[in-house]
């Protein structure tokens, strides 16, 4: 009996190689836009959830299609459906999505709660939904959670959650997930760790988690090495995620931004 207290040490050793191993896996990239079948652009404002179909696609597709049918009107480019003439309208379409388990719909519901888009703003309600979405797997719902408890938004303040909910995406893919893993990490003085989150995220593509390597390497707490193939791999990222039609669409954005 007496070999039980090491065997339990070296148990819980053992489970922390391999949750490490699993947390700094290389994730799957981002999916691909349903029309265009390139890689998603990583910020919200670029993508867009289509309530009437549940498909994902990218603003540069949604543009191009209004382009060649030479109109204003939003429909959508998959299926067709006219574009919601209200958040009302929207809520309507994303519970029919949610009817059938759509787990991106369900977190969606929880950003209108959150947000009071179209219903009362209900922090609580939200909070329920992306739980929800989250045991489907959506990699966003966690990192919404984890950022609620983090920075104490509507619930009491729990960093053990929040860290859990972060690891959760960040091994789901989220990228911001993974960059405020890096920062926390860099915050306590595990400054290795941080740059595995950094070197991770840039090669996703995300310019902040760039910088911080570049930090670190003029600091000395990242090679030569690191930084340069942080830097290949955040340009072969970008590079699948661009296209012309995003291009036109960011541009299109900007310029009716600058008449309102």
């Amino acid at each position: 009996m007496a070999h039980r207290p090491k065997h339990k040490t070296v148990c819980k050793k053992r489970a922390s190689e391999l949750f490490n191993e699993a947390l700094y896996k290389t994730p799957p990239p981002n999916e691909d836009c349903s029309i265009c079948f390139l890689r998603l652009p990583l910020f919200p404002s670029e993508i867009r959830y289509q309530s009437c179909c549940g498909k994902i696609i990218c603003y540069g597709c949604a543009y191009a299609d209004m382009v060649a049918r030479e109109s204003a009107e939003v429909i959508c480019p998959f299926c067709r459906a006219p574009h919601e003439s209200s958040y009302e309208e929207d809520i309507e379409r994303l519970k029919k999505r949610i009817e059938a388990r759509d787990a991106v719909a369900i977190f969606t519901l929880g950003c209108r709660y959150s947000d009071g888009e179209g219903v009362s703003q209900d922090f609580t309600k939200a909070l329920e939904l992306w739980h929800q979405a989250a045991n489907l797997g959506c990699a966003k719902s966690h990192s919404n959670i984890g950022t609620v408890y983090y920075n104490e938004e509507g619930v009491e303040k729990d960093t053990k959650k929040g860290r859990y909910h972060w690891e959760r995406a960040a091994m789901g893919g989220d990228v911001l997930a993974r960059y405020n893993l890096g920062i926390v990490e860099g915050e306590a003085g595990n400054t290795n760790r941080a740059m595995k989150h950094f070197m991770i995220s840039a090669a996703y593509g995300y310019d902040d988690s760039l910088k911080k390597i570049k930090t670190g390497f003029l600091d000395g707490h990242a090679t030569k090495d690191d930084f340069e193939k942080a830097l290949r791999a955040h340009k072969e990222s970008k590079d699948e995620m661009q296209s012309d039609h995003r291009d036109a669409a960011r541009e299109y954005v900007q310029r009716t931004q600058l008449h309102q």
